[in-house]
């Protein structure tokens, strides 16, 4: 296989460093890095690493596009930013007819494991008799909530149940709410000190819980598997992607 040629973006950054350290630690070429305010400067790379923020995400998936075209051959855009508007994505998925465009709210091999048991849990649960909640906890700098990875256990567990997840996420509770709605997903966030990131889902009936859950320990984690997710997307044609296809469940 070629060697893929790889650019940081958020290089200053907790995730970004992390990625520089493992590309390093494989003796991967790094040809690029840039943080905010920093030109984008793709004309190295194969693939660029994004934990950013939703507006850089969309310029670096401009340049991307633009140096795709001067070459005649598509970059990957690896995308682990989160906080995303819908608009935000629907700008985003527009390039996927120029970009190797692959996105995921968590790059853990876990996570994305315990997704399909989250889905198959609430396919045989029903929501007559079992509630839902996704638990989340992170550090105090996250700007977003819920993280991405809850929004994608939600939808794991709405997809499970062949429902829309906007149509029946609770984002929050407080005062008088009065009684749960049969068949809703709630959320419950925490934010503090320096947690990685606690993601659990809870399906509740009236005499017995299961929790199906999953801890960081450490988010070098998350930067080797989007090193792994870079290198399946190198080969790739355009399209939008995620972690399920990287890992063959899709």
């Amino acid at each position: 296989m070629t060697q893929v040629r790889f650019a940081v973006a958020g290089a200053r950054g907790r995730m970004g460093q992390a990625v520089i350290r493992v590309l390093n630690e494989r003796e991967f070429t790094v040809a690029a890095t840039f943080d905010k305010g920093e030109m984008i400067d793709l004309s190295q790379a194969d693939a660029v690493i994004d934990f950013t923020m939703p507006t850089a995400t969309l310029a670096i998936a401009e340049a991307c596009a633009a140096e795709g075209q001067k070459r005649g051959k598509p970059l990957a855009h690896i995308i682990g930013s989160t906080g995303f508007m819908p608009e935000q994505i629907a700008a985003l998925e527009a390039y996927g007819d120029r970009n190797i465009v692959l996105r995921s709210g968590n790059f853990s091999l876990g996570v994305n494991m315990l997704m399909g048991l989250v889905r198959q849990a609430a396919a045989k649960l029903g929501p007559d008799a079992w509630d839902i909640e996704v638990l989340e906890a992170h550090h105090k700098r996250k700007v977003d909530a819920p993280s991405g990875t809850a929004l994608m256990l939600g939808d794991a567990a709405a997809d499970g149940r062949n429902v829309d997840l906007h149509n029946v996420r609770v984002a929050a509770r407080d005062g008088l709410t009065g009684q749960r709605e049969p068949g809703t997903i709630g959320f419950s966030v925490i934010r503090g000190g320096g947690i990685i990131g606690e993601h659990s889902v809870l399906f509740a009936a009236e005499d017995e819980v299961i929790t199906l859950s999953h801890s960081a320990r450490d988010r070098t984690l998350f930067a080797r598997g989007a090193v792994e997710a870079a290198l399946w997307a190198a080969s790739q044609p355009p399209g939008l992607y995620d972690m399920q296809d990287v890992l063959g469940f899709r």
